[in-house]
């Protein structure tokens, strides 16, 4: 234990908790600090007591600093502080950051994971969760019982709840199916399952989701939210009327029309081919509603 830090950040032993590991925390911290960016939104929905995060490399996808763009500007209001740059895992920036609960993501590229022994040797309170199977809102029940912050978690979800019944009385859905489609993303090509956050939202905005057709179920090369699959199957792979393009912009819906692969899609034939926007390509409470606009900006 470092003796530097006051005792309330001592951490007794790490407890397995859900199928998480994590130090036992005070009940409501004061000073939280995240390693995780895919995690970071999530606070900030709930209006914790969010003192510093890790930011990732800086791309289309975040500002200047590495913050996502679809909350880097609520960061930035609220004083969030860059924990440490590019993802690169500082244990100094997080002893000096005095924190008295680090939120750990357990996988991804963000997961400081193999760091852990060095955070118990400082007895930091360290919360990890896993965002590779669990929702937002899974998240943010989570992290609202470990900090105290159930009520505001509870409020966040609902707010999220509510805006998304108005979008979805507010538009016209399509009335075939859809098919939500990751095209050429780092050369990737894949179909979204209907249990992926793009697909449940979409469902709750009134549309009918497509999935992947069982006989292309051998062809899938790797599972999880979504099924990658080849350029090649992609014509027959796509069985939605219109299609919805993951982490995609203007640019990306017309790639995918320019596609000669494509062309006898009734999706393309017809030009119901869709954006979802570039922060798609994981659903917070932030992204998600930049999804239910961009979804919204077509069908009202």
């Amino acid at each position: 234990m470092n003796p530097r830090l006051p005792a309330r950040l001592l951490c007794a032993a790490v407890l397995a908790l859900s199928g998480h590991l994590a130090c036992a925390a005070p009940a409501t911290p004061a000073r939280i600090v995240s390693t995780s960016p895919s995690v970071t939104g999530i606070l900030l929905a709930m209006d914790a007591p969010l003192l510093a995060s890790a930011a990732t490399t800086p791309s289309r996808l975040t500002d200047e600093r590495g913050f996502f763009s679809q909350w880097a500007q609520v960061a930035e209001q609220r004083g969030v502080q860059v924990l440490y740059r590019n993802l690169q895992f500082d244990i100094e920036a997080v002893i000096a950051s005095d924190p008295d609960l680090l939120v750990v993501s357990a996988t991804g590229a963000d997961s400081v994971i193999a760091h852990r022994r060095e955070l118990q040797a400082q007895g930091i309170n360290t919360l990890v969760v896993d965002y590779s199977n669990q929702s937002w809102q899974d998240i943010a029940m989570q992290l609202g019982k470990h900090t105290g912050l159930e009520h505001q978690a509870q409020a966040a979800i609902q707010r999220f709840d509510q805006y998304t019944a108005r979008t979805a009385a507010s538009i016209t859905p399509a009335t075939g199916p859809v098919s939500v489609v990751g095209y050429n993303i780092a050369g990737s090509y894949s179909i979204g399952r209907l249990s992926s956050p793009q697909a449940r939202l979409l469902s709750s905005l009134g549309f009918t989701v497509a999935e992947l057709p069982q006989a292309l179920a051998a062809k899938v090369t790797r599972a999880s939210d979504f099924q990658f699959i080849s350029r090649e199957n992609l014509p027959a792979a796509i069985t939605g009327d219109s299609v919805f393009l993951l982490s995609a912009s203007d640019s990306d819906v017309q790639a995918f029309l320019a596609d000669p692969v494509l062309a006898n899609l009734p999706a393309v034939i017809n030009q119901r081919v869709y954006a979802l926007g570039p922060s798609s390509f994981r659903i917070d409470y932030y992204s998600g509603r930049q999804m239910i606009d961009a979804v919204a900006a077509h069908f009202r």
